[in-house]
């Protein structure tokens, strides 16, 4: 079974996070900023892997570190998990409505680490985070997993938006990642990610 548990420590933030794309259902999260920890509840459990998220930053600051740091170490555990890739379904795409919101995620784990995210958001804050450090989870995380990811998203209600994006991401994750049966080889021309 493939898992991976990654910590880093800095003088910002203590971050360890544990991610196994084989086991659906063990979800622990704790960051101390309960919406980040809404969404990665989100993200876990429909993209149908388990993951332990334990963070502790300098919120008194901002939760700039805290998020980015995250994303940096769960970006990490991903690729350390995926290992070479052999087996793998590597591309995977969802679309996620919430209500009047809809979210598109599309990826490739292939080992480029690459975002394009197109959408806006109504106002300048959702659940206490700066809507901007949204997008800079999913860069770090991106950059550290070796994943290239497309999200665009639509719709009028910030926290319906973010939520619809962790979602897409979340199941275009569980489903490129997933091991596809009877598959043993590196899912590229070039023989490796």
């Amino acid at each position: 079974m493939r898992s991976a548990e990654v910590v880093r420590e800095t003088k910002e933030t203590h971050v360890r996070v544990v991610f196994n794309p084989d086991q659906r259902g063990e979800i622990a999260v704790d960051t101390g900023l309960a919406f980040f920890d809404h969404m990665l509840n989100s993200f876990a459990r429909h993209g149908g892997f388990s993951l332990t998220v334990a963070a502790k930053g300098d919120l008194e600051v901002d939760p700039h570190h805290t998020i980015e740091d995250t994303g940096i170490v769960l970006g990490s555990a991903i690729r350390e998990a995926v290992g070479d890739g052999r087996g793998i379904r590597r591309f995977a795409h969802a679309i996620i409505p919430m209500d009047e919101s809809r979210a598109t995620a599309a990826l490739d784990v292939g080992g480029r680490g690459y975002l394009v995210m197109e959408g806006a958001f109504t106002g300048i804050v959702t659940g206490g985070i700066p809507n901007d450090l949204f997008e800079h989870f999913f860069y770090s995380l991106c950059i550290n997993a070796g994943i290239t990811a497309h999200v665009i998203f639509s719709g009028v209600n910030d926290h319906h938006k973010c939520e619809a994006v962790f979602k897409a991401f979340g199941v275009a994750l569980g489903e490129s990642v997933a091991l596809v049966p009877g598959r043993d080889d590196v899912p590229s021309t070039k023989g490796t990610l």
